[in-house]
């Protein structure tokens, strides 16, 4: 089991220097907006994926005119208690250290301590576009395999190098078959991993969306998620050889995984274009705790789960079916944020659970 005992959080978003100890496994955290509660389940994201979850620079978390920041947190896993600490010294000198023992690369430390949040910006991930849902199988797969995550950056850094290439090209007028052709290589060998293991994901995201969906929206409407890529039907060689012409003139790479997207439709319609607000959040809390599960499956326990402002998002009776999975039918620690105090003890003690509750 994974449980966080205590965070400390210095010059961190809106917080000085403060120190939270939980002692339960279901956690409420209340007061107005603008005290802090979305940026303390950010500061417990952080530490377990060595990164904010709504900047995507570090500099953005710095509390204003500070020079950087420190997270400490206490995590027991296995019965195990295991501290992580993250300093930012600015100018982007960052440590990162499990148990006082520095790591050389931050991504060894990504799926250790597993964190899924959800949060009220997320809808992005259905409404938004492809690179949203790209985000998110990637966010997952990261989490549970760290091989996944070196070759995703190796994909994205040669990417990043032959889209330099194609401009060069343009700019000079004249074009080196043989150097493309090299550089293509090293990019089919991490695009074709990463296109398998997001194909066996979505497979595996299936049945739990589906099962999530109906259980959160309380009806039987079918929900069908497809991983959409032309890698399903055409080698990646061929792809960067049908594209080279149009690469060439664009000036960019038009084929490969950054292309892909994750289709989904209602029962059997666009679920983008046909479902309403209700279905859109039922669907974004069904992707999510799919996440949860796919997760907990692989690492053999329950990450801990972030719920930023849940109850403003959900109508009373998904409210109810929500929190009765993610609090009593599940056995990992969870977090869930809110305005009002009377609330959120109402909704636990209708639960019948122990809980704690931290007001700000």
């Amino acid at each position: 089991m994974l449980l966080l005992h205590k965070i400390t959080i210095t010059q961190f978003r809106n917080y000085a220097l403060s120190s939270f100890d939980f002692t339960e496994r279901v956690i409420g955290i209340c007061g107005l907006n603008g005290r802090g509660k979305t940026n303390l389940l950010d500061a417990i994201y952080y530490c377990g994926f060595t990164k904010s979850y709504f900047s995507a620079t570090d500099g953005a978390v710095i509390q204003f005119d500070k020079d950087g920041f420190r997270l400490e947190a206490h995590f027991e896993k296995g019965g195990e208690v295991q501290r992580v600490t993250c300093i930012h010294r600015g100018a982007g000198k960052k440590e990162l250290a499990l148990n006082d023992v520095p790591y050389e690369k931050f991504s060894q430390h990504i799926g250790k301590f597993p964190v899924v949040m959800i949060a009220p910006d997320d809808i992005e991930l259905i409404t938004g576009g492809p690179e949203e849902r790209r985000k998110f199988l990637d966010t997952v797969l990261c989490q549970v395999d760290g091989e996944y995550l070196q070759q995703l950056i190796q994909y994205n850094k040669i990417l990043q190098q032959r889209n330099s290439l194609l401009k060069r090209f343009a700019e000079q007028g004249r074009t080196d078959p043989a150097l493309l052709e090299v550089m293509d290589e090293q990019l089919v060998r991490p695009g074709n991993y990463i296109h398998s293991k997001r194909r066996a994901c979505c497979l595996q995201l299936i049945p739990l969306v589906q099962r999530f969906y109906n259980q959160i929206a309380n009806n039987d409407e079918t929900v069908a998620l497809q991983y959409e890529s032309r890698l399903n039907d055409f080698s990646f060689e061929d792809l960067l050889k049908q594209y080279r012409e149009k690469d060439l003139i664009l000036q960019r790479s038009n084929a490969g995984i950054h292309k892909d997207e994750l289709g989904i439709q209602l029962n059997a319609q666009p679920f983008k274009t046909t479902a309403s607000q209700g279905q859109r959040k039922s669907l974004l809390f069904a992707l999510k705790l799919a996440e949860f599960e796919l997760l907990k499956a692989n690492k053999g326990f329950a990450p801990l789960l972030l719920l930023d402002d849940v109850f403003e998002k959900l109508d009373d009776k998904r409210m109810k079916q929500l929190l009765h999975w993610v609090c009593n039918e599940n056995t990992g620690q969870v977090f869930i944020t809110d305005t009002h105090r009377d609330r959120l003890e109402e909704a636990f003690n209708g639960l019948e659970l122990k809980y704690q509750v931290v007001e700000l």
